[in-house]
């Protein structure tokens, strides 16, 4: 993977615990991925696990994304917390992240369970009742695929 400079240091995001906290506080990424010259960007929510360092996401068992993936895992995700265009003034304020990495269907299903898990723990507030409600058996681990993209280089941004 290529690594290139950010030109503004004045903006860049250097701390690694600044970094996983503001992947820990977002709730949705927007995910790029190419096939042959063909670009393609998918909004989804996903859940963070600072253990593993990775992004859990869930999806259908079919779908363009899927066949992106097949065809090259290698993708590029952004998380934006826009903190407010400053009226009067021609600015922006936010901070992002560009996370570069590799996103994979996983197989195992007691890595699945916990990907889950973390998406759940992530997105509720009380993911109890969302647990009791729609994982009653393991065959409801079954109804629909879990991907991980495998962080392996985050660069972070911020106009405050």
């Amino acid at each position: 993977m290529t690594k290139y400079h950010m030109v503004r240091q004045d903006k860049a995001i250097t701390s690694e615990s600044e970094i996983r906290k503001l992947l820990a506080a977002g709730r949705l990424a927007s995910v790029a991925m190419c096939r042959k010259d063909e670009p393609y960007i998918i909004t989804m929510n996903y859940g963070y696990d600072p253990d593993r360092h990775v992004l859990y996401f869930h999806c259908g068992f079919k779908g363009q994304k899927l066949e992106f993936i097949a065809a090259n895992p290698a993708v590029c995700a952004t998380v934006i917390y826009d903190l407010g265009y400053v009226d009067g003034k021609c600015e922006h304020k936010y901070q992002s992240l560009l996370i570069r990495g590799s996103m994979k269907i996983i197989d195992d299903f007691e890595e699945k369970k916990h990907g889950i898990e973390v998406l759940m723990e992530h997105q509720e507030s009380d993911a109890d009742p969302v647990r009791k409600r729609n994982f009653t058996t393991d065959a409801d681990y079954n109804k629909f695929l879990i991907l991980k993209l495998d962080i392996m280089g985050i660069t972070g941004k911020q106009s405050l």
